[in-house]
């Protein structure tokens, strides 16, 4: 359920509705994909009036009950009968009448093209893998190698429309995204990005791109004949690429993609002025995927170390380290370490984290395996380096880059804990959904801080509709602000509490249930707003009120990515005074990473984790004082 995009609050220029991800070719896949695509049901337009009730409903616990009055009074005029909200609920069922998904575009462009701010910390999240136990360069290209043949073993199964489809609760999920996500690149604009895939042209890439030192090369990674090259092949085509990039005195062309959009769009336009450039950002743009081969980081306590890769996943560790050893850019990039550091970061446009995380799944399964197949002993081509020239301008974009990364660096705190207490296993003996468990004890330990709870944005799946993303599930609801009043409350019985904590987690389930079936609310208020600048008519006061403002806010950014592989994703706050909370549910512990900016004096990481840790306890400590109900 992961969508980190809760950024969608800025005023919006004026709309084209161009189709944004501009597929290089236009055949499409046909056969199975297709079919299965076109079986699944189109995205609704949720009655009117329903979501204007709850979202009054949504903002009672987090504004007073004057600005609740008056964002009343706002919503009803409103809701008068041939007024404002009418005619933009018309104008939406119109677009979602003659279109294949009414929001997927404008998604895409509000949550991710028009936005920004550097992908790097503010939109890209990052997926940290179980330590490897190598030491030494021969174990990283080994593991580099297997992994790349995982990808391109997964990569078949897309090809040849393998993908076992995946369902929810019974019915059967959107399966694009896994279609977007290879051979694709965010390409920077003036005034807003576009996402290019080559996945469907006629001649699609052949090749990834591997970076090792800064320096990037073309790995070709089918034979001649079509087939794949075997893992000892890769391995050796590796081994070449490290050999001929020892030096690490080069200019760090990559950290130029971890710039503000506008200014990056700058360099870029520059950049590309050269042929040799253009060719070279052209075939990164083009391959399948990126592979970085990483330089060792200074050694941290085992404690520490998973925040420190979450580190890596997420920036790289700055211009010292590996910040510049990226193309931020790209949909996908494999990290992988000399000290064992390994997973990966995705740029967020094309795809949401359940679809990259059961890529993982698959990829580190493949891992595992023991290779029988020996290589033919044919001689193959030097992997190709992209070669770069830098003038004195591009060297100062680079240097300014440098800058801004590393303040980036200094500003992200990210603590990744493992709560070994229990997993999923407590609150499924106690008849409740382990997210809705977890999502609110993240509520008690935020009103323990801070005494009131916030606006919290977990993301729920859309993919039951076609080309569906993400909807907003609002975690902090009435019931779980009275469950963490209470809870600490020592006048108050334990009956009481645990009653309230019932209630709060039967309300969160109830707004899940309501968000997957397309009912929830943000997406079709973020809809009406569109619709307002498209018709180009005045935007109706309710969305020029502070209540609105407020509810837009997301202090607590979450987001639950369940994997079969132990593995944790990160993502950072979405506004400077918040936290970004993901977690991974196994059965008998839970992986989290918690994020915040050390430059709010507001939030600290390490509080915010250790409050959740204690809150879960408490709560476990709560249920298991009730007697059990008999089955």
């Amino acid at each position: 359920s992961q969508g980190c995009s809760s950024r969608t609050l800025r005023s919006l220029g004026a709309m084209s509705p161009c189709s944004l991800v501009r597929p290089v070719s236009a055949t499409m896949i046909p056969g199975r994909y297709l079919a299965h695509q076109e079986g699944l049901p189109k995205l609704p337009v949720p009655p009117l009036r329903q979501t204007c009730e709850r979202y009054l409903a949504v903002l009672e616990p987090l504004v007073s009950e004057q600005e609740l009055e008056h964002t009343r009074k706002l919503m009803a005029e409103f809701l008068t009968p041939g007024g404002a909200g009418e005619r933009l609920q018309k104008g939406l069922e119109r677009r979602a009448h003659k279109m294949e998904n009414w929001l997927s575009d404008w998604w895409l462009q509000t949550a991710y093209l028009d936005f920004r701010m550097p992908v790097v910390v503010h939109s890209s999240p990052g997926v940290v893998l179980p330590r490897l136990e190598f030491s030494d360069r021969q174990g990283q290209i080994r593991f580099a190698a297997k992994l790349i043949a995982g990808v391109l073993d997964f990569k078949t199964m897309i090809d040849n429309e393998t993908l076992p489809v995946e369902y929810l609760g019974g019915n059967s999920l959107c399966m694009n995204q896994y279609y977007q996500v290879l051979c694709s690149c965010r390409v920077p604009g003036p005034r807003r990005d576009s996402v290019v895939n080559h996945a469907r042209a006629k001649r699609p890439p052949t090749f990834i791109t591997v970076v090792h030192n800064y320096q990037f090369f073309v790995l070709e990674v089918y034979s001649s004949d079509g087939s794949l090259l075997t893992v000892d092949q890769i391995y050796m085509q590796l081994e070449k690429i490290w050999n001929s990039s020892l030096q690490t005195n080069k200019e760090p062309i990559g950290i130029l993609t971890s710039q503000h959009r506008n200014t990056w769009a700058k360099a870029y336009a520059n950049l590309i002025k050269d042929k040799t450039n253009k060719e070279s950002v052209q075939a990164i743009q083009k391959s399948i995927f990126t592979v970085c081969l990483d330089a060792p980081v200074p050694r941290v306590s085992d404690e520490m170390y998973r925040s420190r890769a979450a580190l890596q996943m997420l920036h790289g560790g700055g211009s010292r380290w590996n910040s510049g050893n990226r193309w931020f850019d790209k949909t996908l990039q494999f990290i992988i370490g000399e000290d064992g550091t390994c997973g990966l970061s995705y740029e967020h446009a094309p795809a949401e984290g359940p679809p990259i995380v059961s890529m993982v799944d698959h990829v580190v399964e493949y891992t595992k395996k023991t290779e029988m197949v020996r290589t033919p002993l044919v001689p193959l081509p030097m992997p190709q380096k992209l070669r770069f020239n830098i003038t004195p301008e591009i060297k100062k974009d680079i240097e300014k880059a440098k800058q801004n990364m590393n303040i980036m660096v200094h500003d992200l705190d990210v603590r990744v804990i493992v709560f070994s207490h229990f997993g999923k296993n407590v609150p499924k003996s106690h008849k409740m959904s382990p997210d809705a468990f977890i999502q609110v004890a993240l509520q008690l330990a935020y009103f323990r801080m801070y005494q009131r709870c916030c606006s919290t944005y977990e993301s729920a799946s859309l993919r039951m509709f076609r080309l569906g993303r993400t909807d907003t599930i609002r975690s902090a609801s009435i019931d779980s602000l009275n469950f963490s009043r209470t809870m600490d409350d020592p006048s108050k019985p334990v009956a009481e509490k645990v009653a309230l904590l019932e209630k709060a987690v039967k309300a969160h389930r109830a707004y899940t249930d309501m968000a997957i079936r397309g009912e929830a609310i943000d997406r079709h208020l973020l809809g009406l707003r569109l619709q307002a600048i498209e018709d180009l008519v005045s935007m109706p006061k309710v969305f020029m009120d502070t209540s609105y403002a407020v509810a837009m806010h997301y202090n607590l950014s979450t987001s639950q990515v369940p994997a079969k592989t132990d593995c944790v994703m990160c993502f950072g706050p979405v506004v400077p005074d918040g936290y970004g909370v993901c977690y991974n549910p196994m059965e008998e512990h839970i992986n989290f990473a918690v994020s915040a900016f050390n430059s709010c004096s507001e939030t600290n990481a390490a509080r915010l984790a250790q409050g959740l840790e204690d809150a879960l306890l408490d709560m476990r400590d709560l249920v298991e004082q009730m007697p059990r109900a008999k089955l």
